[in-house]
């Protein structure tokens, strides 16, 4: 196998009859007609079911577990606790993209119970509904301690700070409320916050959401001889084998993950939760096949979640409306044990010019699961607060929205100097101002009506996503059929990674898209990138191309050796293969396809395999690697029966070169509904005297449907940033969500006069 590592100046693609084409989904067909195998789908002779029973008070400890009845109920082969359930082990310290989880306390691991929800005990039987009345039967005896489940976490003008200490977590005696982190600094914020000429000082707040896809958390573990095999709901199967190979205390090459396709996960499905590392102990523990699907209630649970975040927001500008000074601190709540920061400053710095610049950082812990990356982290909720800010800002200055945001525009980055590689906001916002028709805006609050008579809105907001790349590894097989074959270990979440991946083989060989196999999704392949931060396609695109290459010079160099064609005694670099025939460059004949040049010399296939270094942690990297949008949206207001409404969205999004643009539209959808949720609906409720979130359903946990969706319009600029990959190609699975729920929030300011700083919007609000 010929391997080959990425070319130090890649070639530019500039010219395809594949790449840039809107190009039908190859799985779609296999989801539609049901064909498409998810995890839970996953079946083998003996298997069992296992169904965790969860704690019911959120602070203190396990006194006693009564399993005898639930051991006697028809079906049952064990119930565990973590008296006899077989030892699970922590994880090493994440190394890059390896060993990365969120909570790290494994399952049943002790008797402490640090939230509601966590697992107490798991009952497994021969059939789910035995199962689940078995683990329902356990009876728990707790000594109970105080819980916080608190939302208010900022001290703040207009937010006053928890009164009730913290609690301690009662095994580790971590401090309840951490310092603060500086995340970005430069020049002297408070100096120029005391010397402005224009200020504005507020708060913005987002609740709990929760991550809904349709598809659960499910594990389905097969034990043999000492090897795992599982059937996992991953984004990113290579880390997850990584993690539970270190859970179970084996070497990783006893364990392989596979997720062939994923109902969605939005994040909450990036590492490896407590359920993954239980399934697995029960059927080492009975040496049967065992499915654990985590129900949509534990969804609210123990799977992860973005936390609520309370963000101050300090603005300072002189009185032609330049900013002086950006101050965002930030607070949002973690679990008692772990630490995660959803690093909502990340787009702080270099959103804007400004040369005074201060953003921190800090957790308060609660009495809840772990929170988890939600998609767009950290920029979604931070850009939430600095996009409304701006708006605050700019009627103060009584400027157009735009205007002032086009005027701080940076000429580089200036959190560390270095040029972007390819910036193109002030097209976004004056391209999607003529869509959206922005100059008929009237900025008075509630003066603009529709034919209809409702109120209109209009609001505006920037965006920005960080865009990278992976190392990444791929293999591709040229075969005498006609057909090829790639192969990674990265994984199609339903973002369409199967079709674009086809579309770069097919590029290179010639090889039609429906004649490419992709396979993908098991931690066997060569090591691929997760399928996070809007970075997996770009992460492949260099080890696909070159992997494609490789084995088209190997077609080529068997066409120069072999009896009956038409090239032999050829040098292989007098040739070329384009749309899978092969000639001598720059002449139409003689011919010769690929199939046929394989088939002559009696070869089934050839393969290559190529690998690409990624960017992320290169402190040498020459640029700074951004996505940018602009987010135009309108909303109706009817205050006679207080009714409010999105009517309709314009984006318009930098993000490189489409690979897909009918799939790449459809993701930027995807995301505009989701800010819908974000802006309007989305709120998970804890009850405070038990720590229970209580709308843990999707009766009670709103989320937008068809009939919330307003129009979308998407508009993408064509600037292929080279500087990244061959094909010029970023992410757009965040970008398309930043920047969302802001342009709402402005625009209900502009038709009601309300200033939504806590997410969501709520009616009461506006009738108040």
């Amino acid at each position: 196998m010929f391997t080959q590592q990425q070319q130090k100046a890649p070639e530019e693609v500039r010219e395809s009859s594949v790449i840039g084409k809107p190009t039908p989904r190859i799985d779609g067909p296999l989801k539609t007609t049901g064909s498409a195998m998810y995890s839970s789908d996953h079946n083998f002779p003996g298997l069992v079911y296992a169904w965790p029973t969860t704690a019911t008070i959120a602070s203190g400890t396990v006194q006693q577990i009564d399993t005898a009845a639930a051991q006697k109920m028809p079906g049952v082969l064990a119930v565990y606790t973590h008296e006899n359930l077989d030892k699970l082990y922590r994880v090493p310290p994440a190394s890059g993209f390896s060993m990365i989880i969120d909570e790290h306390r494994p399952a049943l691991e002790d008797n402490v119970v640090r939230y509601w929800g966590q697992y107490v005990a798991v009952a497994v039987a021969e059939t789910l509904e035995q199962a689940r009345a078995a683990a329902e039967a356990v009876k728990v005896t707790y000594a109970k301690t105080p819980h916080n489940t608190a939302e208010a976490l900022l001290a703040a003008p207009n937010r006053e700070a928890p009164k009730k200490p913290q609690p301690e977590d009662p095994k580790t005696a971590k401090p309840a409320e951490g310092k603060a982190k500086q995340v970005t600094k430069r020049g002297d914020t408070g100096a120029a916050l005391q010397a402005a000429a224009v200020k504005h000082d507020a708060v913005y707040s987002t609740p709990p959401e929760t991550h809904n896809p349709i598809e659960l958390h499910a594990s389905v573990a097969v034990y043999d001889n000492g090897r795992f095999t599982l059937y996992e709901t991953s984004q990113a199967v290579m880390n997850h084998r990584d993690v539970m190979a270190a859970t179970l205390g084996v070497p990783p090459d006893r364990v392989q993950v596979i997720t062939r396709y994923l109902g969605s996960g939005f994040g909450g499905k990036l590492w490896p939760w407590p359920h993954a590392g239980l399934a697995a102990a029960c059927a080492r523990s009975l040496n049967r096949p065992v499915k654990l699907v985590v129900s949509r209630s534990m969804m609210f649970e123990s799977v992860g979640h973005r936390p609520p975040i309370d963000q101050r927001i300090q603005l300072a500008a002189d009185s032609s409306g330049k900013l002086t000074a950006i101050q965002h601190d930030y607070a949002n709540h973690t679990s008692i044990e772990d630490d995660y920061d959803e690093g909502c400053g990340e787009a702080t710095g270099l959103l804007y010019s400004c040369p005074n610049v201060l953003a921190t950082s800090s957790l308060v812990r609660r009495n809840v699961g772990t929170p988890t990356s939600m998609r767009g982290p950290g920029a979604v909720p931070g850009l939430f607060a600095l996009e409304s800010a701006m708006d605050e800002l700019a009627i103060k200055l009584k400027m157009d929205p735009i205007k002032l945001r086009q005027m701080n525009e940076p000429e580089v980055d200036e959190t560390d100097g270095k040029p972007f590689s390819s910036r193109h906001l002030q097209e976004c916002l004056s391209v999607g101002a003529e869509k959206f028709g922005w100059a008929k805006r009237n900025p008075v609050v509630g003066s603009m009506k529709n034919s209809s008579g409702q109120t209109l809105g209009w609001g505006v907001a920037a965006c920005t996503w960080g865009a990278m790349k992976m190392d990444a590894e791929v293999t591709v097989e040229i075969r005498s059929d006609g057909t090829a074959r790639v192969a990674t270990g990265s994984q199609d979440v339903g973002t369409g990674t199967y079709t674009v991946l086809a579309q770069l083989v097919a590029h290179e060989t010639g090889v039609p898209v429906d004649k490419v196999e992709v396979v993908l999704g098991d931690s066997s392949l060569p090591a691929g990138p997760i399928s996070g931060g809007s970075w997996a396609t770009a992460s492949l695109v260099p080890a696909a191309l070159n992997a494609a290459k490789n084995a088209t010079k190997s077609v080529l160099n068997i066409a120069t050796q072999t009896d009956g064609s038409p090239f032999k005694g050829r040098k292989q670099e007098e040739l070329e293969c384009a749309d899978g025939i092969i000639r001598v460059k720059g002449q139409p004949s003689p011919s010769l396809s690929a199939s046929q040049a394989l088939s002559l010399a009696r070869v089934r296939a050839v393969n290559a395999n190529a690998k690409s270094q990624g960017l992320f942690g290169d402190s040498n990297s020459k640029f700074s690697f951004h996505s940018y949008g602009a987010q135009f949206a309108e909303v109706t207001w009817e205050p006679e029966i207080a009714r409010l409404r999105v009517s309709r969205i314009v984006t318009v999004i930098d993000a490189g070169r489409m690979i897909n643009p009918r799939a790449a539209r459809n993701q930027i959808e995807g995301a505009v509904v989701m800010g819908v949720g974000m802006a309007m609906l989305e709120a998970t409720e804890y009850d405070q005297r038990f720590g229970a979130p209580i709308n843990n359903n999707l009766a009670d946990y709103i989320v937008a449907v068809h009939a919330d969706c307003p129009a979308i319009d998407v508009t993408f600029l064509d600037h292929p940033d080279f500087n990244l990959n061959e094909v010029g190609a970023r992410g757009v699975g965040e970008i398309g969500l930043a920047g969302v729920a802001p342009a709402i929030t402005n625009a209900v300011y502009h038709a009601t006069g309300f200033r939504a700083r806590k997410l969501p919007v709520r009616i009461e609000d506006l009738i108040a």
